[in-house]
This record gives C-alpha cells, structure tokens and sequence, in this order.
C-alpha cells in the first residue's frame, strides 16, 4: 500500500513544501506520496474525519491558517507544541486503540537551525515582526538560542496574545510594541525574524534605506514568494545578513521527513543535499 503524506493550508498552491518532501523520499527509496491539499479552517474538521477513514497516511505538514486550528484536530500534541498550542506537524502512529494523530512543532527547530547555519550569535538582541502561530515559534526559537528576552512589533499591539502565550511558557521576557516603530529597533539588533506575510514589511525596508543607520545583524525573513522582498533587499544594503525562508522551510522539513519515515536522526545528509537542490538552496557544508 502506498503511504500518504501531504501539506495542508489556505492557500497552498505556492507552497515548496511537496518539491522538499518528493526530493527526500525519491533519494530514499521511499513510497511515501506527497502533495498540497488546500483546506481552510472551515473544512479542517470535514477532512481530518475523512484522513481517518483512510489507513495509510503517515504524516501532515500544517501551514496557514490551520496550526491553531489543527490541535483541536489531534489525539496528543507533544513536546513545544504542547507549550505553544501550536502544531506544524501531524504524524499517524498505531496504538492499541487504533492509529493515534499526533502533534508537534518542527518549525521552532527549523528557525534555530537557519540562524545558527547563517553564524548568528547565541541569546542575540532579538526582535521579532508580527504575532500569529510563526512568532509564537520564533519565540521559542529565540529562548532555544539562549535569550532572556525579546521584542515583538505587531501592526495590532492588541493581537499580541499568540506570541505573550508562547514567551510565558519558554520563560522569556516579551514586550510589545507597534510595527510602525519598529525600524530603529530593528537596526540595533543582532538578529530579526520577520514573520509577516509577503509585501507587510515593504515599508520597513523602505524606513531602513531612509535612516541609513546600517543593519549589521542577521534577519530571517519567513516569507520568500516573491524573494528577494523589499524588506531583504534594504537589510543586505545596510550590510546585514539575510536568511530566506527557505532556509528555516527546508530545516523544519528534514525534521518532518524523518518523522514521516521513522528515521530519526539516522537520514542521510545526500537527502538534505537534493531538499537543497529542489528548492535552489546551496548544499550544505560541513
């Protein structure tokens, strides 16, 4: 019987996710499928009822907007996930009642990883842009790398509630502040992770390049359709370092692969090789 995995989001059709996950698999040998699945928080119930009358499903990559919406959906939500109530990952796995769902966050890592292999320095000045399910990973991330604390900056200081969760569960100290006021913080930091949708920071770019105060640390900037965005362009020219979203993608995805699979830590690093060259990321050094 031929294995399904797949990723799950609204929309999804510009997702890299299939391209990571078909190269690993062909490397492998494996007949894990793997494909986009467009399903808005609507339907969300309606399909999970739907994978559950279908056996041979292995694994779920979770994308916007369902990570909130996805742990209602599941038998255990594990490990970060459980601190955050966020879940990227959902791996099929049998029990004596029968096939369990289970939850996890590989995004957290996938951020660690895309920081550290850009050389950013441990518990950096860190400051985080936006507040959904991404900025409550970052947050994480952020305290993995040894901060104490942070700071977010979000177009609603109101809708800060996903992030101040998540900083309350890692115990990092979080202040909130308005996107608006934003570029000057970002220009004294060592590290930045943008997690706004695609053109939502255009106009922090723009701020950067009028100051022309530098920005010599290390940005992550989570969207990369279109790449390189505005916000990237500016940060480079103020001699920073910049680390596409593919970066952080490719990571949380080798973490999903192995899940899928059931090989843990003992994957191949030719498979991290091909995830690289499917998304036109450099390989790996090591």
């Amino acid at each position: 019987m031929i294995r399904q995995a797949a990723v799950l989001g609204h929309p999804i059709s510009h997702s890299r996710s299939p391209a990571l996950h078909r190269a690993a698999y062909a490397q492998l040998g494996s007949d894990i499928t793997y494909r986009a699945i467009d399903v808005d928080r609507e339907n969300l119930w309606s399909f999970m009822q739907q994978v559950g009358l279908e056996p041979n499903w292995v694994g779920l990559s979770v994308t916007m907007p369902l990570k909130i919406a996805m742990v209602a959906e599941l038998d255990e939500v594990i490990g970060v996930a459980a601190d955050l109530g966020v879940v990227n990952t959902v791996t099929f796995e049998a029990g004596p009642q029968g096939i369990r769902r289970v939850g996890s966050n590989t995004d957290v890592r996938g951020i660690v990883r895309a920081l550290e292999y850009a050389g950013a320095p441990a518990a950096p000045d860190a400051v985080i842009l936006g507040g959904g399910a991404t900025a409550a990973a970052a947050v994480a991330a952020l305290r993995e790398l040894g901060c104490d604390s942070a700071a977010v900056y979000l177009r609603d200081v109101a809708r800060a509630t996903e992030p101040l969760k998540a900083a309350a569960a890692v115990g990092l100290s979080l202040s909130v502040h308005p996107l608006s006021k934003a570029a000057m913080a970002m220009s004294n930091a060592s590290v930045v992770i943008s997690t706004l949708p695609a053109g939502a920071a255009d106009f922090l770019g723009e701020d950067l390049s009028r100051a022309g105060s530098g920005s010599p640390g290390v940005l992550l900037d989570v969207a990369y359709d279109p790449w390189p965005s505005t916000l990237a362009q500016a940060w480079s020219a103020g001699g920073g370092t910049v680390v596409p979203g593919l970066e952080m993608l490719l990571y949380q995805a080798v973490e999903q692969v192995a899940a899928f699979t059931r090989l843990g830590e003992c994957m191949d690093t030719a498979v991290i090789d091909v995830m690289c060259d499917s998304v036109g990321l450099p390989r790996r050094v090591l």
